[in-house]
């Protein structure tokens, strides 16, 4: 049985790089693991570098670089409640949930270790 990492919550389903020279990193990581990297139209008529595996993405490469390093994408039910419940366990707010269109419902946070995580709902694209 299989399932939809971007529909069952809990899954890890995106992953995203973040550094100073997304088109360098594309090709190193196109040629270091054999990536194919493809231009995803965005709704908003930007284009986004996305990893694919088979013929899924998986992941990307983020137009504005900001932290170096990868970003980890969570599935989850509801990401406002989910934040909410991360942020009374102790996790900080890294950024605040936004939805963006196209894509889904999203933020990040820092847990009380000091690691980054993204939780995201596509359904609410």
């Amino acid at each position: 049985m299989t399932h939809d990492p971007m529909k069952t919550h809990g899954a890890p389903s995106w992953l995203e790089h973040s550094g100073s020279d997304p088109a360098a990193a594309r090709k190193f990581y196109e040629d270091t693991l054999g990536w194919t990297v493809n231009d995803m139209p965005m709704q908003d008529g930007s284009s986004y570098n996305a990893i694919v595996v088979g013929e899924a993405p998986v992941g990307g490469f983020s137009p504005m670089p900001g932290n170096n390093g990868w970003t980890v994408y969570v599935t989850v039910d509801d990401v406002d409640a989910r934040l909410e419940k991360a942020h009374a366990a102790g996790a900080k707010i890294a950024s605040d949930a936004t939805t963006v269109p196209g894509v889904g419902r999203m933020a990040t946070i820092t847990d009380p270790f000091g690691a980054r995580l993204s939780l995201i709902d596509y359904s609410k694209a």
